[in-house]
């Protein structure tokens, strides 16, 4: 046998999902006893069999995938409970396996995938696809791509119309229905408390999502970015938002202001051009911008 073709049934046998109660099932995917897909590459010893030797990789990986998924979405888990999230966990990650070398890629399929899923939010759908995007938003800007951000003296004599800049690849815009990013601080803030709290923190997180659960949808905009090796939530304007998510796509600055206020209700000779200037320096002073030819554009995260 291969060492590729050893590594791919290791690989299957250690990522078939665990029994209940977290045992290694007697039964493998494609029908043949387990200890006889063991004992083909596994040699028992003095105290282990072939099984109970794999036995341990099997759970070692599950354990480790699915508390990883834990602690990157500590707002979902709140969201859904802890029971629920801990079987959809189960459930997502048998169909949607580690393909990378780094954990940090375990939940880019989840939002597409709860999508196609829906029973396992049930009435809180809008409320968790939106706790996701920003969640996985936030792994993004933590770790994401920085380009050369354009200094203020690159931008003279450039009129607007012309004038392309993409945003930074580590920011993530969103379009959300709820105000996730005040329940996801809170969340995470419950989490740092001391133990001898968990139990008052764990009530009062439970009331404050079935708040927020019940609230009419109300559109929040939001750019998640980072700053000094931290991520930050940056609630955005409407007209803000559409102007960087055309700058995003590849628009002229010249376009991407009139298209964000096509239907704005914001005076347009009294307020708009201070409105414009105040976003596009605080943005530039952030180091958001950077040339439009160094990177790909990047969809915004907006719902459908």
């Amino acid at each position: 046998m291969s060492l590729a073709a050893l590594q791919r049934r290791m690989a299957r046998a250690v990522m078939t999902p665990l029994t209940a109660s977290d045992n290694m099932r007697p039964t493998a995917p494609d029908g043949r006893s387990m200890r006889a897909v063991a004992a083909a590459f596994i040699k028992p010893n003095d105290r282990l069999t072939s099984f109970e030797r794999l036995e341990i990789y099997n759970r070692q990986y599950w354990w480790r995938v699915l508390a990883s998924l834990a602690e990157d979405f500590p707002g979902l888990r709140a969201v859904l409970g802890e029971r629920r999230f801990d079987a959809m966990s189960k459930a997502y990650l048998a169909d949607c396996p580690s393909r990378t070398f780094t954990l940090r890629n375990l939940g880019s399929r989840l939002e597409a995938w709860l999508r196609k899923h829906p029973k396992w939010a049930g009435s809180r759908q809008a409320l968790a696809l939106d706790m996701v995007r920003l969640e996985w938003a936030d792994i993004e800007a933590f770790d994401g791509e920085q380009k050369p951000p354009v200094q203020p003296e690159e931008l003279g004599g450039v009129a607007p119309a012309k004038l392309r800049l993409a945003l930074q690849p580590y920011i993530t815009l969103l379009d959300l229905r709820y105000p996730v990013d005040d329940l996801l601080l809170e969340v995470k803030k419950g989490a740092e408390k001391d133990f001898a709290s968990n139990a008052v923190r764990e009530q009062h997180s439970k009331k404050r999502v079935a708040a927020v659960a019940r609230l009419k949808p109300a559109k929040i905009w939001l750019a998640v970015h980072r700053a000094d090796n931290s991520v930050y939530f940056r609630r955005l304007e409407r007209e803000e938002f559409l102007m960087l998510d055309a700058l995003r796509r590849g628009r002229p600055l010249g376009h991407a202001i009139d298209s964000a206020f096509r239907r704005s209700s914001i005076p347009a000779a009294a307020e708009q051009p201070a409105k414009i200037q105040h976003w596009f320096h605080q943005a530039a002073a952030m180091g958001w911008f950077c040339r439009a030819s160094q990177t790909a554009p990047k969809r915004s995260k907006k719902k459908p």
